[in-house]
């Protein structure tokens, strides 16, 4: 009886370290699962997720070191021109050491069609798992300026879209930019929805003293971007203590990103600083202590032309773990919360 082959595959991230993405980690372990040999080539964390190779969980992952400028937009150029120019030469490296059919790339950014480009030439497939819109959020970053690099972005989106043979997004609303803006056949177009891993988000034994004191308990967890909106917990959480007299609410921010540093100063120029946790990143196990207690999670992403089309997972989670959701309502929000949410208008 001839052997079943095992298909081999290669994912290629830039813009997080793994394990530590979660849905990127969760592909490859499904893969994984099903009888598929994965191997991930992406970038080392800054405070985690330093080796240049280790094997986890029967996953070999090769990693380079991003360069740091000063300069935010030098940064961008120099990031990419170094993470391109490293995937192609350990892809190279996963070729001849472990071998793959397919090429799977997450982004952002829409640069990894140049090495499907030439894997194709191999044979290979290539799979685009579009997690962001990239010129949403470009416009979003950088307040609708620079409106060339805009158009070069919608066009290498769209060279990511034809280059593929499968196109994989996030939800319905992404699957519709892929078949409508980027022509892709819709047979080739599927939705992997992304979800907290209910294993590990799960209820706990309650700790009150993380409420510091305090009745109730609200929370944010995520990235804290520009984008995200996390300035708004902060201004509501300003009516409620400063004028609405509500001394009994808390407020408790799990996660970080490049609006961190303003928002903590933010929270002290609100006169917040006895009220507000920031805790950074934290693991699921933390995550779940606060969740355990949190009356209220909060979902502050404001519509900004990328936030409607997003799915963001902080709201699923709060819903595994039984929690009430504060949202704007925006198509997505709606279709991940329904009736588990408020929604400001």
């Amino acid at each position: 009886m001839p052997v079943a082959k095992t298909y081999k595959v290669l994912m290629l991230i830039e813009n997080a370290s793994v394990p530590f993405d979660n849905r990127v980690w969760a592909e490859a372990t499904t893969l994984r699962d099903h009888g598929l040999q994965v191997s991930m080539i992406g970038p080392k964390g800054f405070a985690r997720d330093r080796e240049s190779h280790i094997c986890i969980e029967g996953i070999h992952i090769h990693r380079y070191r991003l360069p740091t400028s000063t300069n935010k937009y030098a940064a961008y150029i120099l990031e990419y021109s170094v993470s391109m120019l490293m995937t192609f030469l350990l892809s190279f490296k996963v070729w001849f050491r472990h071998g793959f059919d397919v090429i799977h790339t997450a982004n952002p950014p829409d640069l990894f069609f140049v090495i499907g480009l030439f894997y194709r030439l191999f044979g290979k497939k290539f799979v685009f798992d579009q997690h962001d819109l990239s010129p949403e959020l470009f416009q979003v970053k950088f307040n609708g300026s620079m409106r060339p690099l805009h158009r070069l972005l919608l066009f290498l989106e769209w060279c990511s879209y034809r280059t593929s043979h499968v196109v994989i997004t996030t939800n319905l609303s992404q699957k519709r930019f892929a078949i409508e803006r980027g022509h892709s056949p819709p047979n080739r177009v599927f939705v992997v929805a992304n979800g907290p891993e209910l294993d590990r988000i799960k209820l706990v034994t309650p700790e009150p003293e993380l409420k510091r004191g305090r009745r109730y308990l609200l929370a944010y967890v995520g990235e804290m971007g520009v984008q995200d909106g996390v300035e708004n917990t902060l201004y509501a959480l300003h009516e409620l203590v400063h004028k609405r007299g509500r001394q009994d609410v808390s407020l408790v921010l799990m996660g970080d990103g490049g609006s961190a540093t303003t928002l903590r100063a933010l929270a002290h120029q609100l006169d917040l600083d006895e009220f507000v946790h920031f805790t950074g990143w934290v693991g699921a196990d933390v995550i779940v202590r606060y969740l355990t207690l949190a009356d209220v999670g909060l979902t502050p992403d404001p519509q900004n032309g990328l936030n409607e089309y997003s799915t963001m997972v902080k709201t699923l989670e709060y819903m595994a773990m039984g929690k009430p959701v504060v949202a704007f309502d925006l198509a997505e929000a709606r279709n991940s919360a329904q009736h588990a949410a408020l929604y400001a208008t």
